[in-house]
């Protein structure tokens, strides 16, 4: 019999520098190492994980491209500040109150970061398979698309593209180059629809090209990907949104009440 065997099959490939940046990663966003916090010397991490210095520096330069950590020549390394992010979604879907941001913004900010966010782009175009589907298009047909980037502490943090049905979106704010006061949710209840269901598809990819431009990711680290379609009443579709995040810098919270 030849080929692997399935003990082979299952070792970790990848080389020992990423394997150690894994390590420290894991470290870092489950809450061992806080915020702050200084990372084991490079005598510890050598003797830890059995490597050579250049190996150990080669795994912390990975951090700090994926602004995890900071540090500079003959300094600790550290936990970078506000390292990882927990948004809850179901936080963005409430409308916001007179002369109230956008809720998203308005949570990001309450954690003292500087949030904005800077629309890219408003057209008509044929949107992702499972956009289409939910939205019930039928092939070929098209949606009106409003991209754009959310930033917190002027770095990009979340590219958000929603799409809504043709026949509700135009001749609407929706249609025009300009940020919507208070959000959509605001505006989808204003135009008489608003939202009363939300249901988010999340999966973990591999960054398009676009994703990986927009947001300044440093590597093939996973993007957070969620599909959520907003419903209105008697089930209509009103919204789908697709929104990208990088994976190693955001955690998603959901509330629940045992019914």
């Amino acid at each position: 019999m030849t080929g692997p065997t399935a003990e082979a099959e299952g070792h970790d490939r990848r080389s020992l520098h990423e394997r150690i940046a894994a390590d420290l990663r894991d470290d870092i966003m489950s809450g061992s190492l806080a915020p702050g916090a200084k990372l084991p010397s490079t005598t510890q991490l050598k003797a830890r994980f059995d490597a050579s210095n250049a190996t150990v520096q080669k795994a912390l330069g990975l951090l700090k491209d994926e602004r995890l950590v900071v540090g500079r020549a003959g300094a600790a390394v550290t936990v970078r500040e506000h390292r990882q992010r927990t948004v809850r979604p179901a936080a963005s879907m409430q409308p916001a109150g007179p002369g109230e941001p956008y809720r998203w913004l308005a949570e990001a900010r309450e954690g003292g970061a500087p949030a904005r966010s800077r629309l890219l782009e408003v057209a008509e175009t044929v949107p992702p398979g499972d956009v289409a589907g939910a939205l019930g298009l039928p092939d070929g047909g098209t949606a009106l698309l409003r991209r754009q980037i959310i930033l917190i502490d002027d770095e990009p943090a979340e590219l958000v593209l929603c799409f809504y049905p043709p026949d509700l979106a135009r001749g609407t704010a929706l249609a025009e180059r300009r940020r919507i006061k208070g959000g959509t949710p605001t505006l989808l209840t204003e135009l008489g629809h608003p939202p009363v269901l939300s249901v988010d598809r999340v999966s973990a990819r591999i960054p398009t090209q676009e994703q990986y431009e927009a947001l300044q990711l440093p590597g093939n680290l996973p993007v957070l990907r969620t599909l959520r379609v907003v419903y209105s009443h008697d089930e209509r579709p009103v919204e789908a949104t697709v929104m990208v995040k990088a994976g190693h810098l955001y955690e998603l919270r959901y509330d629940f009440t045992p019914s």
